[in-house]
């Protein structure tokens, strides 16, 4: 009888707290989850310019989605960069790209709220490590690389330039080769802005330089096949074209658009590294703009593969080994250490251009 009577004050509270129970689990349920990120947790061989991504469950408070719940480290360094969010997914674009053979640790916090003011339910922490080689097979030249300028249909230049090195042409005559003030010898020219010695040649010189012509620019146009195609690259779309101000470390870069330099540039990497640069549209320098060496990275180990113009504004300086498809242009002023191989033209304007050693 006591049971019974007991019943009731029993049961109640047990009903209480089941409810209670289900109203905390319906609340979890409602609550921000990450349900997906990039690169994947524990990823290895990780691109190092990649974009680092957590998709949510929900919408997020834009607001909350900042430097202080979305988090980049390499150890306990914090990496810098741009965060942003779009739809269900932010992203963190690193200011420089990631360091090769590196562990990085990405992590959302529960600062990170919902539209509705909901924390997540956990933060979220993910690892993952970089390449551990970035530095491809240097690119082959052969007998083009015997050019400081080659070209297939026009060299012209704007007096007066200082050109080191040797300069060729073909198919095209003598006659596209403008602005030097030639002096004819047997099989080439030469001109009082080619120093060091060097010569100028084209199609319709003497023997033996026809044939040495034809050879040199067949292995332009393998050198320029070659750099087009080599796969895997370590760098895809980087900052989408727009590389001022970056430091670009060894490796293979590949984007689908045009690349432009608004800003100075470091090529950061040792004398033996490599530096690939594949391009589908064109190359444009900005007025002024520098390409800057750094620890002990040479222009002979840079190759930049344009499919489209390669333009290089006034008083810039470049470096690098430049295989253009459709042809190359020096505003006044500009500086090259490196070579400018063009299956059309090289146009020239008061510029200096050395070989690289």
């Amino acid at each position: 009888m006591k049971l019974k009577k007991l019943f009731p004050f029993l049961v109640i509270p047990v009903l209480l707290f089941i409810a209670s129970c289900d109203k905390n689990d319906d609340l979890q349920k409602d609550r921000p989850q990450v349900t997906s990120t990039v690169p994947l947790s524990d990823a290895v061989d990780v691109d190092i310019s990649t974009e680092i991504t957590a998709d949510f469950s929900v919408a997020m408070d834009t607001t909350t989605i900042n430097a202080n719940s979305f988090t980049v480290k390499r150890g306990s360094t914090a990496v810098s960069g741009v965060i942003s969010y779009s739809g269900k997914t932010a992203t963190f674009i690193p200011d420089n790209p990631l360091l090769l053979n590196s562990d990085y640790t990405a992590s959302i916090s529960t600062e990170a709220k919902d539209v509705h003011g909901n924390q997540l339910t956990a933060g979220v922490v993910w690892n993952f490590t970089t390449f551990s080689s970035g530095s491809p097979e240097v690119v082959n030249l052969r007998s083009s690389g015997n050019y400081v300028i080659l070209a297939k249909t026009a060299i012209n230049n704007g007096p007066t330039s200082s050109i080191s090195g040797d300069l060729g042409l073909s198919p095209a005559a003598t006659s596209y080769i403008t602005g030097f003030s030639l002096t004819n010898e047997t099989g080439y020219a030469t001109s009082a802005q080619v120093i060091d010695g060097g010569r100028i040649y084209a199609a319709d010189m003497a023997d033996p330089t026809p044939a040495n012509l034809t050879t040199a620019v067949e292995n332009m146009i393998t050198a320029y096949d070659d750099a087009a195609g080599r796969s895997a690259p370590h760098f895809i779309e980087l900052n989408t074209g727009n590389i001022g101000g970056k430091t670009l470390l060894p490796g293979l870069y590949k984007w689908t658009n045009t690349v432009t330099l608004p800003a100075n540039v470091n090529v950061s990497g040792g004398p033996d590294d490599v530096w690939i640069f594949q391009i589908a549209e064109d190359l444009t320098v900005s007025t002024g703009v520098k390409v800057i060496l750094q620890g002990g990275a040479q222009a002979k180990n840079i190759f930049w593969q344009v499919a489209g113009t390669a333009t290089f504004g006034a008083n810039s300086h470049f470096e690098g080994i430049i295989l253009s498809m459709t042809g190359i242009t020096f505003q006044t002023g500009a500086t090259l250490n490196g070579r400018a191989l063009a299956q059309t033209s090289v146009i020239l304007d008061e510029n200096t251009v050395v070989q690289p050693q």
